[in-house]
């Protein structure tokens, strides 16, 4: 188990890296019980990335958030491929692969097949992929929804996300306030249906899916 959270923001922005860097630091920090082993975070022209780790794969060279530097692909990554060797094998003649861990397959994958990769994993995840090629930023949960993603929209058409609601709270980019039909849920049916949450403006992404924020849509 890790923790991922972050946020995009507008390019450019020269007064805000104090303020996002601050952000971004509570926000890691009030997940760091899902990733004992380092609390990381990487501010980018656009887009914030917070990672707390639990080291599993690859002990040594994992860290997150891990970027591409040809590319300036970032990712911020919960859970494990569990097929990330034999994807490696395939990727191998196309990709300089610079760890073992599988956090660089998915940036690979991604390199070679678009977000289409995520067809080819087998395990659990979710993950938030910055592209700053055409400042996309992607997000992805596995087909059964074991590991969380949370996001909220933010003024602007920006986007926030976290593995748990609270780092969205942490961080002040929403103020935690029950959501009376998602409270509903919790007590008839044990949890909120996806994309539905017990708070308003946090919607969970739901399994098996990917979402694709550009351009405030």
């Amino acid at each position: 188990m890790c923790g991922i959270a972050g946020f995009t923001f507008p390019a450019g922005d020269a007064a805000g890296p104090a303020l996002h860097a601050d952000r971004l630091r509570r926000m890691t920090a009030s997940i760091k019980h899902r990733g004992p082993d380092a609390q990381r975070a990487l501010l980018l022209d656009g887009a914030a990335l917070g990672h707390a780790r639990l080291s599993i794969v690859d002990l040594a060279s994992g860290h997150q958030p891990m970027r591409d530097e040809a590319t300036g692909l970032t990712v911020v990554f919960n859970g494990e491929i569990f097929n990330h060797v034999e994807l490696r094998e395939q990727l191998s003649g196309a990709y300089a692969f610079r760890t073992r861990s599988d956090t660089e397959v998915i940036l690979a994958a991604f390199l070679a097949w678009g977000i289409d990769c995520v067809r080819r994993f087998e395990g659990q995840w979710a993950f938030a992929l910055w592209d700053p090629r055409d400042r996309t930023l992607w997000m992805s949960r596995d087909r059964v929804g074991i590991c969380p993603l949370f996001y909220a929209h933010l003024p602007g058409g920006h986007l926030a996300f976290a593995s748990e609601a609270k780092a969205l709270f942490a961080g002040g980019l929403v103020t935690p306030a029950l959501d009376a039909r998602g409270l509903k849920q919790t007590f008839q049916l044990w949890a909120p249906v996806a994309p539905r949450t017990s708070f308003e403006g946090v919607s969970l992404l739901p399994p098996a899916h990917v979402a694709k924020w550009r351009d405030g849509r």
